[in-house]
């Protein structure tokens, strides 16, 4: 699909990505990343606060990567201020996949955000663009949130801990001293996915769930 020459990107492509086949949905993002077409940028930010598919929005991400950050990141910086849910967390998703650390200000505000879907966006999207030297600072800021939500929640965080390597060793030494023990059970489960990533984080969750209920360590 070819662009046009007349200041607009090819109308075939913009239907296409608005089709009602999700198949189509997904060459036609494939192609806008092949493109590199800037002209498409708005329309493909736009379309990933709307589009359904997972695929689909990782392919949509992967073609705004192959834009100009200096075109993508103002617009994916202005949807963390939308009023969707999805727009904002796909924008966070994309920004942590660009990795330009202009947009760390506006992302490390959302670190605690009431939704979890952009609160675990935040924090992945925090662990790959925090400056260099804030690691810790920005360590002891999430572990705050340890014992938040369900298990994608809590292994997300654990995650975005882990990523932040030794400098999360502190606090996270800190955290396994807590008196709630959800916060505990999660600090330790976090710091042996820090230490060994392949180590079993279902089971540390389940042992927190345990944990919670009964208020014994064992």
């Amino acid at each position: 699909m070819n662009t046009t020459n007349h200041g607009e990107p090819d109308a075939r492509l913009v239907d296409a990505l608005a089709g009602a086949d999700s198949s189509i949905r997904l060459r036609a993002a494939l192609s806008a990343g092949t493109l590199g077409d800037p002209r498409l940028s708005e329309i493909l930010v736009a379309r990933c606060a709307v589009e359904p598919d997972f695929f689909v929005r990782d392919m949509l991400t992967w073609a705004l990567c192959r834009l100009p950050a200096e075109i993508t990141v103002p617009r994916l910086l202005a949807e963390l201020g939308s009023d969707t849910t999805q727009a904002r967390s796909q924008a966070l998703h994309t920004l942590s996949k660009i990795g330009d650390r202009s947009a760390w200000p506006a992302v490390s505000t959302l670190l605690h955000d009431e939704h979890d879907d952009i609160a675990l966006s935040a924090w992945r999207a925090a662990a790959v663009l925090v400056p260099p030297g804030e690691e810790g600072e920005l360590a002891a800021d999430m572990v705050t949130a340890l014992g938040r939500g369900d298990h994608h929640v809590q292994l997300s965080l654990s995650r975005a801990l882990a990523a932040l390597g030794p400098a999360a060793a502190p606090v996270l030494d800190a955290a396994m001293a807590s008196s709630d023990p959800r916060v505990r059970a999660h600090a330790e489960a976090t710091d042996r996915l820090r230490r060994d990533p392949d180590s079993g984080f279902t089971l540390s969750f389940e042992m927190a769930k345990r944990v919670a209920v009964t208020g014994l360590d064992a």
